[in-house]
């Protein structure tokens, strides 16, 4: 299938590297609907707490707003789209030829003769396939893997804790949204550079953060050192955006390539899933939140990455939705968008 394609930075925008570049709202802008839409997400009964939305057109920040007790430099959690950050340092070391995405899984529990995990590869758990059983279910008298790793049994060593998990379905064969799965490849990249905690930390700064000029992300690791990478790096709502913009730019910052070339594409090409599921994903990002060709981090309680390669646009939120405000959360987010169309 043909992707659409991603636009190049303006040659007379600077990088936002130090300091954000200002702009205007274009002149297509829908402004009526925008501003409508505005007060619908600052409204408590409407879409819960909106804590931050920030949006970049052209590689410049074109609106920006906070909710009480919030602000530009307020950290926000980053809930699962920490995913696609752990995907970037995936991207990094394939990019090194230090990963190989179609070899089997570097993961310990797996070795034994005949186990049939040992076949699962890192693609199949970047595009949530590896057939893993486990329960993604955050209501807490439901059963429920996602809460039992993050906050209770599993919490020493959650990437042990997932891979310990049976396969209930052949490898690559059916789709399953799994935060277990992303720290199993948390671990196989600190495996890949030998580091855990905070050279781990160290490395995600050099190698992706600082490059990109964010300042603000604090990652978590849980008990064994390994980076927390299904829920847990809080950044600042600009910072999110440059991580943002590095994708959307293809993975090149100001003229140098971050991400392998591909990767991106990698990224955003659709996964198979059975027939009736309700959101399309790709590897590690989810697809078509803000229309056709968009793709996006996505966070539990409503935390928004989304680019929009077709208006060169990226929108921000951050915040506190119901569950039962889940699906208004993102239809918003798609009308927003289409405010720049």
């Amino acid at each position: 299938m043909s992707l659409m394609p991603l636009p190049a930075q303006p040659a007379d925008v600077p990088w936002p590297t130090e300091a954000w570049p200002r702009g205007e709202a274009p002149a297509s802008l829908d402004s009526a609907r925008f501003h409508a839409l505005l007060a619908q997400a600052f409204d408590t009964d409407a879409m819960g707490e909106t804590h931050a939305l920030a949006i970049v057109q052209g590689g410049r920040l074109v609106f920006e707003r906070y909710g009480p007790s919030h602000g530009p430099d307020h950290t926000y959690p980053s809930w699962s789209k920490a995913k696609s950050i752990t995907q970037a340092l995936v991207g990094i070391l394939v990019g090194e030829g230090r990963l190989d995405l179609h070899a089997p899984a570097d993961v310990p529990e797996w070795r034994e003769p005949g186990d049939p995990r040992g076949a699962i590869t890192l693609d199949q758990l970047l595009r949530m396939s590896s057939g893993l059983r486990f329960v993604e279910d955050y209501v807490p008298e439901h059963p429920s893997d996602v809460i039992e790793m993050l906050q209770r049994s599993g919490r020493p060593d959650m990437a042990h804790f997932a891979a310990s998990m049976p396969l209930e379905h052949p490898p690559g064969t059916f789709w399953s949204y799994a935060s277990g799965t992303t720290n199993i490849v948390s671990r196989i990249v600190a495996r890949a550079i030998g580091a855990t905690g905070e050279d781990f930390h160290a490395f995600m700064r050099r190698a992706l953060f600082d490059p990109l000029g964010m300042k603000s992300p604090i990652p978590k690791f849980d008990g064994a050192g390994t980076f927390i990478g299904s829920s847990y790096c809080f950044a600042t709502a600009r910072d999110f955006a440059r991580f943002g913009l590095l994708y959307l730019r293809d993975g090149i910052w100001d003229g140098r390539r971050l991400l392998p070339e591909g990767w991106v594409d990698y990224a955003r090409t659709p996964t198979y899933q059975q027939p009736g599921e309700e959101n399309r994903y790709g590897a590690h990002w989810w697809l078509d939140v803000g229309g056709p060709g968009s793709f996006s981090a996505n966070g539990y309680d409503g935390q928004y990455t989304v680019l929009v390669p077709d208006l060169d646009l990226i929108l921000v939120r951050h915040g506190a939705t119901p569950l039962a405000r889940k699906d208004a959360l993102k239809a918003w987010v798609g009308e927003a968008v289409g405010c720049f169309r």
